[in-house]
């Protein structure tokens, strides 16, 4: 990667991956899920998600650019985390309390990302693209307050 745009390209391809590997997660841990509360949070996430996707494609179409992602070795990992407390975690409450933990390093990787995305675009003179990753920036900001609500409230409690 030679320059800033260049690496701004790598980033949105990178998010691009992540955001469509989220999308076919959230409905099994939705799924997964004891309290009815974190249930709706995966779903509506799962909507929000696909809007997220299609923003991105609108980057792509201002870039001049297919839509394709790169492997992005962080989220899958990340993911997998997650897959595993769905799986090994016996306790419907201490589940949910572990998903939403998974939940939040989802929503963290991926503020730290569209901030930095928003962030390049602006120095890109990219007006148009930062306004759409802010867009998508404010949804993981939120997402991520409703999961620590739900873990605070009540979800972290009923696990212990």
């Amino acid at each position: 990667m030679k320059d800033l745009n260049a690496l701004f390209t790598h980033f949105v391809r990178d998010i691009y991956y992540a955001e469509r590997q989220i999308l076919k997660t959230l409905p099994k841990m939705a799924r997964k899920a004891q309290s009815p509360d974190l249930r709706e949070a995966f779903e509506m996430h799962h909507e929000e998600t696909e809007g997220q996707i299609e923003r991105l494609e609108q980057v792509f179409e201002l870039l001049d650019l297919k839509a394709r992602g790169v492997t992005c070795e962080a989220i899958d990992g990340i993911l997998a985390e997650g897959k595993e407390i769905m799986e090994e975690t016996d306790s419907p409450d201490a589940r949910d309390a572990g998903m939403i933990a998974a939940a939040q390093a989802v929503e963290h990787y991926e503020i730290t990302r569209y901030g930095t995305m928003i962030s390049w675009a602006r120095q890109l003179g990219l007006t148009d693209a930062a306004e759409l990753l802010q867009s998508t920036l404010e949804q993981e900001y939120a997402a991520d307050d409703k999961l620590s609500k739900l873990a605070e409230g009540a979800l972290n409690k009923e696990a212990a």
